[in-house]
Parts: structure tokens; C-alpha cells; sequence
């Protein structure tokens, strides 16, 4: 995989407070020299596209083998499918390279954790490199600590890895036995990419606001949440969860979702893309599909000119 330069500077959001470092290893927790979390420039990815057509932003709803190598295959085709169709972001659901193991308490999910350099990443690298998009994983990730974490590695459209958002709250309930599984993290980073700058808040992080929050204080555009939503669950007041987030925040909110039932536990698919102004750009059912929405951070500027609930996004 490509690597971030070693001198790129990183921000980065702590849990409770805004903070900028300087240095790109400055992540508290400790990774691989790869997979050092924070914000970056790729130049030879490109800035964000602003001429032609719009640019469209892309969610991989799938639902997840019991086999990596599996999954990884129906990542590289949705990536590839995505780009075909215009897509400058690609967004693929929480854990999606194996199946939801924290569903079962206190298991043994070895066979799903990877390392930064798990061929199963380079893969990922290459084909947003071969597509031309930003892609936003979201794996199992083991740490050079030995610790272990719900982690969202983060290409950019030359295949750059520019690094991995971590999921700071971990959930702990029926079906979501994730505390015996993740470590927490304790910040947000924030990337410039090819598409915009993005932001990445894991799952449970969405239910507590400062989470999003955070992300646009850093001058995120854009916000990905891949996330595990089962169908029984309150899916109307998810959507205005996320409708909400986007709006207070001015940015493009991204909830990706799996679909299709493992065991006993059935998922919803229904991923939604929400705009800056609080509308559903775009909506999926419950079936794998690629959802795509237009945006363009005209229509971002004229919501946060118009309500101004973050000033730094006022530029």
C-alpha cells in the first residue's frame, strides 16, 4: 500500500476537546507506521472536482460472507461499479470484510482481525487506485500494541493510504457485544482528499452529537458513518438522527449500513445519504445495492452562510 509522507501534517479532534498537532505520529494510540491516523494532502491525487458534472457521492451496501476474501472481491467490484458511475467517494459498512462477530458475547473473532499489513488492505488500495475514488473500509483492526479496534482505514483515489479513524465509543448491549471485542479510541481525524475533505464517525459515535461535531470544527464537508443497523431497530428515528447531524453541521452525512441476516439477527440495509440543507439526497432499501448522490460544496456553503452553526464552515 501506499503510504502517507512521513512530514504530512495531521488534525485531529481529541474526545471532549479541538486540537491540532503538528506531527503526522502524533495518534495515542499506537499503529503501525502506516496506519497513522490524521489530516493530509495527496497532491497526486487531485483536488476535489469541481468542474463538468457533479461529482457523486457512493455507499457499497452489501451483505457480508463469513469469508474475507469474499468480501474483498465484492468490495473491488462495488468500487470499481461505483467509479463507472461517477462516484468520487465510495463508503463500504461497519466490519465489512467478515460477518458481525460482536453480535455473540465474549467470542474469540481472531480469524477477523488483520494487521496493517493484511493483503486484504493492499487490495482495497489498489482498487481505489485502478477506480479512481476515495474509499472509506471499516475492518477489524490489531494494532502493533496487540489491541484491537473498530477501524476505518481511509484511501485516497490514488491508493494513498492517508490513514485510520478509530471508534472511540464502543456499545455494549444485546446483539452489540462490541466492548468485548474494541478497544476505544479517543479522537476524530479529519482527511483532504480527492473528493473534499471528510471526516469519519464510527457507528455508535453518531448518538453522541460532539462526535459530528467535532469532525466539521476540523472543516470536514463531508462525514462518513459506516455503522451495523438491524432491522429491528427505531430505522425512522436513525434517518432524522442523521438528517439532523448534517444539518447542525453543514456538511454531507453518509450512514452505510450492511444487509442481509446472519444467524438469527436480520440487517436493514437502508443507507442513507443526507445533504447539508437536512434533506435525504438518497435512500437504499434492503438489498445490496450502490446508492449515489450529487454534491458540491456550493450547496454546503450556502446552508452554513444561510444558518451558521459552524463557522469554520463559512469559507
Amino acid at each position: 500500500m501506499a503510504r502517507r509522507p512521513p512530514d504530512c501534517p495531521a488534525r485531529r479532534a481529541c474526545c471532549g476537546a479541538y486540537s491540532v498537532f503538528a506531527a503526522a505520529n502524533t495518534d495515542p494510540v499506537p499503529v503501525g507506521p502506516a496506519l497513522t491516523g490524521g489530516y493530509s494532502v495527496a497532491p497526486s491525487a487531485g483536488q476535489p472536482r469541481q468542474d463538468g458534472p457533479m461529482p457523486r457521492l457512493a455507499i457499497a451496501q452489501h451483505a457480508c460472507a463469513p469469508d474475507i476474501d469474499a468480501n474483498v472481491k465484492t468490495a473491488e467490484r462495488m468500487i470499481a461499479e461505483a467509479g463507472d458511475q461517477g462516484a468520487a467517494l465510495v463508503v463500504f459498512p461497519e466490519i465489512h470484510l467478515s460477518p458481525f462477530f460482536p453480535k455473540t458475547k465474549g467470542g474469540d473473532a481472531s480469524a477477523w482481525a488483520m494487521t496493517a499489513d493484511h493483503p486484504a488492505l493492499a487490495a482495497l488500495s489498489d482498487a481505489a487506485k485502478a477506480a479512481g475514488v476515495v474509499v472509506v473500509s471499516n475492518v477489524y483492526l490489531e494494532d502493533v500494541d496487540g489491541r484491537r479496534h473498530d477501524a476505518s482505514p481511509v484511501f485516497d483515489a490514488d491508493g494513498t493510504l492517508l490513514g485510520v479513524s478509530r471508534m472511540n465509543r464502543i456499545a455494549q448491549f444485546d446483539g452489540f457485544w462490541e466492548q468485548d471485542y474494541y478497544a476505544p479510541a479517543d479522537g476524530f481525524d479529519v482527511y483532504d482528499t480527492a473528493a473534499g475533505r471528510l471526516g469519519v464517525v464510527i457507528c455508535y459515535d453518531r448518538h453522541f452529537p460532539e462526535s459530528y461535531r467535532a469532525c466539521a470544527k476540523l472543516g470536514a464537508e463531508i462525514i462518513a458513518t459506516p455503522t451495523c443497523v438491524e432491522a429491528a431497530e427505531p430505522l425512522d428515528l436513525f434517518e432524522a438522527e442523521m438528517r439532523t447531524l448534517a444539518y447542525h453541521n453543514h456538511v454531507y452525512a453518509l450512514l452505510a449500513n450492511r444487509c442481509g441476516s446472519e444467524d438469527e439477527r436480520a440487517y436493514a440495509g437502508r443507507s442513507l445519504i443526507c445533504g447539508p440543507d437536512g434533506s435525504v439526497l438518497a435512500r437504499a432499501g434492503d438489498d445490496p445495492e450502490i446508492l449515489l448522490a450529487e454534491y458540491g460544496r456550493a450547496a454546503r456553503r450556502k446552508t452554513a452562510e444561510a444558518r451558521g452553526f459552524v463557522s469554520e464552515a463559512v469559507s
